[in-house]
């Protein structure tokens, strides 16, 4: 897949509400590396939006799987509002919903069920923490993230955990934690991209796999 170079220049309005202007992942990475990201990428996330405004990716589940102790890992999880699938079906509806929120983003992911209503997840991606990108999911647990290039997908790794109790932040042990979390964003060609979730625990290998494939809903 060819890769564009893009400068921080600003870029031309994509719509008359869509400017590619937001540069909070790009300042993230060397632009030599934001650089080797496809067109595809590079416009999904630099898409700026005035608050409270949403954009909606629409895809299937394409792939999902637990080990006994990633399915029993989802389920404890649970207790902190669910923030990993629950099921293995695929050939199932997801959507995906990111809206603009004053300090960063709250995604909301909607995964259909062959049996019982779709699970919901909620989490926000944040502009902070020690890496200056953290994902929180809620009762106070964050995670922060680290990301890359590799092979044209911009990829999301986990570097941390941590518990918030007021103003005071608690690292959590990692015995404590689920193990690595790693999320890749790869483009398909023809406004299509891969959305792919791992666990790997340093101990039990790999836990937990999920991969999408989205569109952007026509507005």
């Amino acid at each position: 897949m060819a890769s564009t170079r893009v400068s921080r220049l600003p870029a031309a309005s994509a719509s008359n509400t869509i400017l590619l202007d937001d540069h909070r992942f790009h300042d993230l990475l060397p632009d030599e590396e934001w650089g080797r990201l496809p067109l595809a990428i590079w416009r999904r996330f630099s898409k700026r939006f005035a608050d409270g405004e949403t954009v909606v990716y629409v895809g299937t589940v394409e792939e999902a799987s637990f080990t006994p102790i990633g399915w029993w890992l989802a389920q404890l999880a649970r207790a902190i509002g669910g923030p990993l699938p629950l099921c293995t079906d695929t050939g199932v509806p997801m959507v995906v919903t990111v809206t603009e929120a004053r300090g960063g983003q709250i995604w909301t992911r909607i995964c259909a069920r062959s049996d019982g209503f779709p699970q919901v997840i909620h989490s926000a991606k944040r502009f902070a923490g020690p890496t200056g990108l953290e994902e929180y999911v809620g009762y106070g647990v964050s995670m922060a993230l680290r990301i890359s290039v590799e092979h044209e997908a911009l990829v999301f790794r986990s570097v941390g955990y941590s518990l918030q109790i007021g103003s005071l932040r608690l690292p959590l042990p990692p015995w404590l934690t689920p193990g690595d979390l790693t999320v890749t964003h790869s483009d398909q060609g023809g406004g299509a991209f891969r959305f792919t979730l791992e666990i790997v625990h340093p101990r039990f290998g790999k836990l937990i796999r999920q991969s999408a494939v989205f569109m952007e809903a026509a507005s």
